[in-house]
């Protein structure tokens, strides 16, 4: 028994030690891939799919304000003012999933960052705890100017798009810093499900959820990270 809490406890040190390193690491180095971007290849290579991947790293300064607007007003409206958790908004989700309803997921830009990042996707209640964790760690070591540059550079913007760049030029064929509000919240609007959704040629869902997106954007004044 003593041995095997020597382990346990060596293991929890490891664990502690490598993670903390590995947020640090990001706070300063761009993440090259994430265990998404690495699981969907692998589904591709699995289906006999093409393997088309896109992911272009740029500096937050290098991508439109526009954007990092309708990622907060479409994903985490308190993104500036929680410490990660939105505890509100995950008891609403909490509440409605009760009742069977479809409903917008309760996690923050915060906790989708420190998943898409570090974790495997998934609702078991290991991940999720880790995801906390995680929360945690980026949210005390990055802040909210560095978690918004991760977290618009490591999503899942399409069927094989990742981060800003490649999304802007996938769907509109130009550069992340030059999207107009309307292809920003063309972008954000797809989020729930990049893969199913266009931000281009868009059902009348996508459109209606751009106009309130965009609505919504001309009330954020200037963004102070």
């Amino acid at each position: 028994m003593s041995r095997l809490k020597t382990f346990l406890f060596k293991l929890c040190l490891w664990f502690f030690g490598l993670s903390i390193f590995g947020v640090v690491l990001y706070k300063f180095v761009p993440v090259p891939f994430t265990p998404l971007m690495v699981i969907r290849a692998i589904e591709n290579k699995v289906d006999g799919k093409e393997n088309y991947f896109s992911h272009d790293w740029e500096p937050l300064e290098n991508i439109s304000i526009n954007l990092q607007k309708a990622v907060i007003t479409s994903e985490d409206g308190t993104f500036l003012k929680h410490n990660g958790f939105d505890f509100i908004a995950m008891q609403k989700a909490y509440k409605n999933n009760e009742r069977g309803r479809r409903i917008k997921g309760g996690s923050t830009i915060s906790q989708q960052t420190a998943k898409n990042v570090f974790l495997w996707q998934g609702r078991s209640y290991i991940r999720k705890g880790l995801e906390a964790y995680f929360t945690v760690l980026i949210e005390l070591i990055w802040g909210k100017e560095r978690i918004m540059e991760v977290y618009l550079n490591s999503i899942e913007m399409g069927n094989g798009v990742y981060g800003a760049q490649a999304a802007a030029e996938h769907w509109y064929r130009k550069d992340a810093v030059n999207l107009t509000a309307r292809e920003a919240a063309g972008i954000a609007a797809i989020l729930p499900n990049p893969r199913k959704y266009t931000a281009t040629s868009s059902s009348s869902y996508i459109n209606r959820r751009k106009d309130k997106i965009q609505r919504v954007m001309r009330t954020i004044g200037k963004i102070e990270y």
